[in-house]
């Protein structure tokens, strides 16, 4: 099974009750792997997020706030914006914003992403990119549709959104630890489960996104390159 993503769900995380930090040992196996596949897809041409040519890399879902606290010095002239739907979490993401020697990652702010960004104060066709890891299976569908549906709205032209987790292609689920995974979601929460990349290049597409590119990683999981038409 993907423990990456298993251990997400399984409390399978270290508390500091200080600074309120957390540490998914997830979240610290899969940050490299997804980074090198950032640096494939992330154009910056500015060195410092004070140019107001710095583009925006939003994050649904940000969990601990580890992704981004180990991106961010990478590419210090992207503005990253960790954003959470658990308030309970905001707290370990501020330790990481406010601890980025680059000082390039925002306060986090509380986004329902089954809401429209607007809402939030997000104008249309003003983000650069939009990255989301380890929330379609684990959320009801309504969250992967308010996903796809932000994406296309707010994403610049030719912008990205990034995804990454296990998934489903045309109907099946392989290696068998992923079926007992997606097995064990449904039975914790019917609503939960590994997403179908065909069903989800429909959604894409009425959503004015295409897949560009979908990357293997490690632990059967995926990363997928969805941009905007």
């Amino acid at each position: 099974m993907a423990k990456d993503v298993a251990s997400y769900i399984s409390g399978d995380d270290t508390h500091n009750h200080n600074n309120q930090k957390l540490i998914y040992p997830a979240a610290t196996r899969n940050q490299d792997p997804i980074l090198q596949v950032l640096k494939r897809f992330l154009i910056c041409d500015v060195d410092s997020i004070e140019d107001e040519e710095s583009p925006l890399f939003l994050e649904i879902a940000a969990g601990s706030g580890q992704h981004l606290a180990y991106f961010a010095p990478h590419f210090p002239g992207v503005r990253f914006q960790p954003t959470e739907v658990d308030d309970s979490l905001l707290g370990s993401i501020s330790y990481y914003a406010e601890n980025c020697p680059t000082k390039n990652i925002m306060p986090p702010k509380l986004i329902d992403i089954c809401q429209k960004l607007s809402s939030y104060g997000f104008e249309e066709n003003s983000i650069d990119y939009l990255y989301n890891a380890n929330m379609i299976h684990i959320s009801p569908y309504a969250c992967t549709v308010g996903l796809f549906e932000n994406a296309g709205n707010y994403l610049k032209p030719d912008a990205l959104m990034i995804t990454y987790g296990p998934y489903s292609k045309d109907g099946v689920i392989t290696p068998e630890s992923n079926i007992q995974f997606d097995a064990s979601l449904r039975a914790r929460n019917a609503d939960w489960g590994l997403r179908d990349i065909t069903d989800l290049i429909k959604l894409a597409d009425k959503n004015n996104l295409s897949l560009m590119d979908t990357v293997e990683m490690p632990a059967n999981n995926k990363t997928l390159i969805w941009k905007k038409n």
